[in-house]
């Protein structure tokens, strides 16, 4: 392998950053000085190449050092693993949060999307950078979702250096952004994570009715709530057991994609290849949707003894939990509660003193919707560029890594709780037929109360606004997010469920119900969508790499012309649009034209 190191040389600053994460290096082939290194051998090769996958944490140690990554420095890191620069740049530039050309060591990211848009984004952006002027210090980046829409407009700020320091201001104003840019260590403290849930505290809650509640640094407490009492359970049951009880619920996934939880549990727990790994997707980046944040920052233990419960059904040992680069608090959430439960004996060698042992490692995203894909996610992880793989062979028979992997959101691995305290016949009588169990839902827009609800499913959409305070004016109601598909203001009977609102012509997808009423200007915002994809496609494939593109380019002759001329690009949309979704490799490109067909076919948008 020819791996083309260049002349340039790695700061103090950089060497150390990659250092504290790979240990420092033991010969020359990997970057140790000449001068003190042992020559006659080189240690490297295959045990190096073995450590691809710790690629992306290493361009994340080297960003949050220095706020962006050299040519340097990304030699540096590939000679420490083995990784031909060439494939390391194409890793590095394909995630929105790493600059591999040099950037202030802060970086404030103001949300342009959805929610945030309706809420005045265009104008924060502005305020901000007039206050801040040139020659601050901070970059401004317009962002994709940060996950905050129930306190829209938001911003998040990130300071390079050891330790790498953040600050989140929303709902943001000009002042409280440039305070948490400039100084992020004195601005105001984050709201906990039960205001995102306007049902905290009610006897009616399952899957939320510890947020609020216990504290969610405190493994007592969570254990006083209920805690661990559904692991137990599991090793009463057994692997074999458990999937049974998983799979006679009805529980299936919370992603969108709605497969059978258990059969996919069972289908990995019968391959006779070893090792097998459990993968915890918490990259929720679908705009509108934040309901695993408040989970994870709200009831962390409850994701790690979740993920725990599906790792023994499944004879994994090892477990991989990817969470989004854009949730500071939520990762230090999670690394405590990690911590905690392997000093208690909860994560381990040997859990509960049953002789299995199983460990968590926490992954960190870097911006970029493809990877909520689970084979993208996979190649994120190894250590290669976000883009899907071709299926089959699927995850369950090879992987990550190449091995069988069960993959699941967090809202559907914490719906095992549940299932395993309560049994599976009370679970399935919760809902209906087709959906069981809770579901929960993000609301965000023009209502008086935006956050997370958790209803059953079969509640009507009109139902969830009625508890939200939808606004009077409503227009419109984007179910599903960017990858959805809207509804009028007087279609609110649909029944919140997958077969409901497939029925209805549209997708619950996720759970994001954002409601628009009629100051939202509708043309932009779907000019927005098509931003977003045009932005997040990964580009492997043709239809999606330039089907975002001509769809943008057509939305933006739309809002500019009209009468014969609209009506040709209107036609070319529809063209492009079945080409994306009949060809495209991954759900990105499938369903990239939804949003903004149902905004032509049943709101009209540009009539």
């Amino acid at each position: 392998m020819d791996l083309h190191f260049g002349d340039s040389k790695p700061t103090d600053d950089e060497r150390a950053a990659v250092d504290a994460l790979l240990g420092p290096p033991e010969s020359s082939w990997e970057g140790a000085d000449r001068s003190d290194a042992d020559l006659r051998w080189a240690k490297g090769g295959r045990e190096a190449r073995d450590r691809r996958d710790l690629l992306l944490p290493g361009l994340h140690a080297i960003n949050d050092r220095i706020g962006w990554i050299s040519d340097g420095a990304l030699d540096y890191l590939c000679r420490r693993l083995t990784v031909p620069p060439a494939e390391a740049y194409g890793v590095a530039t394909f995630y929105a949060m790493f600059s591999v050309k040099p950037r202030p060591a802060t970086v404030l990211h103001v949300c342009t999307d959805l929610a945030c848009a309706a809420a005045g984004a265009s104008e924060l952006c502005a305020g901000i950078e007039a206050r801040l002027g040139p020659g601050s210090g901070v970059s401004v980046a317009r962002s994709p979702c940060l996950g905050l829409c129930e306190r829209a407009p938001a911003a998040l700020a990130i300071k390079a250096g050891d330790p790498v320091r953040t600050a989140v201001s929303a709902p943001a104003t000009v002042h409280d952004a440039v305070v948490a840019a400039s100084a992020p260590d004195s601005a105001p403290e984050e709201p906990p994570a039960a205001p995102a849930v306007p049902q905290a505290g009610g006897d009616e809650l399952i899957l939320l009715r510890r947020v609020g509640v216990v504290d969610p640094s405190s493994l007592d407490d969570y254990r006083a709530h209920g805690g661990y009492t559904a692991l137990r359970r599991a090793f009463e049951l057994g692997p074999a057991g458990v999937i049974r009880e998983v799979t006679d619920s009805g529980l299936v996934g919370r992603g969108g994609a709605a497969f059978p939880t258990g059969r996919k549990w069972q289908a990995t727990a019968s391959q006779p290849d070893h090792p097998h790994y459990v993968v915890c997707n918490a990259d929720e980046s679908e705009p509108g949707t934040f309901k695993d944040r408040v989970l994870m920052e709200g009831d962390p233990y409850a994701l790690v003894e979740a993920m725990t419960i599906a790792a023994y059904a499944t004879g994994a040992h090892q477990g991989y939990l990817y969470l989004r680069g854009e949730y500071p608090r939520a990762l230090h959430r999670l690394e405590h509660a990690l911590a905690q439960a392997r000093a208690r004996g909860l994560l381990g060698d040997d859990i509960l003193g049953q002789g299995y042992a199983f460990d968590i490692e926490i992954r960190r995203g870097a911006g970029a919707y493809i990877c909520g894909e689970e084979t993208a996610l996979f190649n994120s992880i190894e250590g290669y560029r976000g883009e899907p793989r071709s299926k089959p062979p699927f995850p369950v028979e090879k992987g990550l890594f190449g091995k069988p992997t069960v993959e699941n959101n967090v809202e559907t691995l914490v719906n095992v709780l549940p299932i395993l305290t309560m049994g599976a016949p009370a679970y399935a009588a919760i809902g209906t037929g087709r959906s069981t169990g809770p579901k929960l839902f993000c609301v965000s827009g023009s209502v008086a109360r935006p956050g997370i609800y958790e209803l059953p499913f079969g509640a009507t959409l009109g139902d969830l606004l009625e508890l939200a305070g939808a606004r009077d004016g409503l227009r419109a109601v984007l179910l599903g997010g960017a990858a959805g598909g809207f509804v009028r203001a007087d279609e609110l009977d649909i029944p919140l469920t997958f077969e409901g609102t497939r029925e209805a012509g549209t997708t619950l997808g996720s759970g994001v119900v954002m409601a628009f009423d009629d100051t939202v200007p509708l043309p932009r915002l779907l000019l927005r969508i098509a931003e977003f994809f045009r932005d997040e496609s990964c580009g492997q494939c043709v239809p999606c790499r330039v089907g975002t593109v001509r769809q943008e380019e057509a939305l933006h002759r739309i809002v500019e012309r009209t009468g014969a001329a609209a009506a040709d690009d209107i036609g070319l949309l529809r063209e492009v649009g079945r080409a994306m979704r009949d060809a495209s490799i991954c759900g990105l490109g499938q369903t990239a034209w939804n949003a903004v067909e149902s905004a032509i076919d049943r709101l009209g948008a540009y009539e």
